[in-house]
């Protein structure tokens, strides 16, 4: 039996765990963390944390999980760099799986983006569109930024000076370089992303849309599951799912 512990309980992520963890054989949640409670005085009773509180928080949660040998699952998006810094300080410690989504599908979609870029070569223009609800805090999405970095690392760009994020006034001509990413938000879109590869003549798109958050939801849950038997280093979806 794997014991979960979920923080950020409250939230819309943390109420889709607490209720697709209930159909899960196998697994059971132990504790559930929101605002103002104290993970360090339940750490003990799970077997590994599945962080999706908020991104000001998850360098704490990761210092309790270090310092207890618990298991990290972490979908919570939004860090700093110096945040992702400290974060991973602790791989060498416990296992963490870090994944800005944890949808079967979306992962797919990061495959399949990578080999499209290759397979296309250097002549089409890359753009990356992803529309979420109205509340939202982080912008782009943490997986909108996932499939920029696949492309900036196909094409053998750094992303800070590739992206462009919209574009307004008198910009110029779109140059080669540029990997546009741009964010819209509105009404109570669970997630949709759009990878965009555009030539002279011709169009692909790879586009994911999310309809339930029981997807990632079970994803991250089936990530706990995996992680528990896994030696301590960092991970991602695609190494759960095998696609590496």
């Amino acid at each position: 039996m794997t014991k979960v512990i979920i923080t950020g309980s409250q939230g819309r992520m943390g109420q889709a765990l607490i209720a697709c963890a209930k159909s899960i054989h196998g697994l059971e949640v132990v504790a559930t963390i929101g605002k103002g409670d104290n993970l360090a005085a339940v750490i003990q009773n799970g077997d590994v944390v599945i962080d999706f509180s908020a991104h000001a928080a998850t360098v704490e949660v990761a210092k309790i999980c270090a310092a207890n040998k618990k298991a990290l699952v972490i979908g919570t998006t939004g860090h700093t760099d110096t945040d992702t810094f400290e974060i991973k300080q602790h791989k060498s410690a416990i296992p963490i799986v870090w994944a800005s989504n944890f949808s079967t599908g979306v992962n797919t979609l990061f495959w399949l983006t990578r080999k499209a870029a290759e397979i296309l070569g250097p002549d089409f223009d890359l753009e990356v569109v992803e529309m979420h609800h109205r509340l939202k805090k982080d912008a782009p999405s943490g997986t909108a930024k996932s499939l920029a970095e696949i492309l900036a690392d196909v094409r053998k760009l750094h992303l800070n000076e590739a992206a462009r994020h919209g574009r307004q006034g008198l910009v110029g001509e779109r140059k080669h370089s540029e990997i546009g990413v741009h964010a819209i938000r509105g009404g109570d879109v669970v997630g949709d992303h759009t990878v965009i590869f555009a030539n002279v003549g011709e169009r692909v798109e790879l586009t994911h849309k999310a309809s339930s958050r029981d997807t990632f939801a079970n994803g991250a849950l089936r990530a706990a599951q995996w992680l528990v038997q896994q030696k301590p280093g960092l991970y991602d979806m695609q190494d759960v799912l095998g696609l590496k």
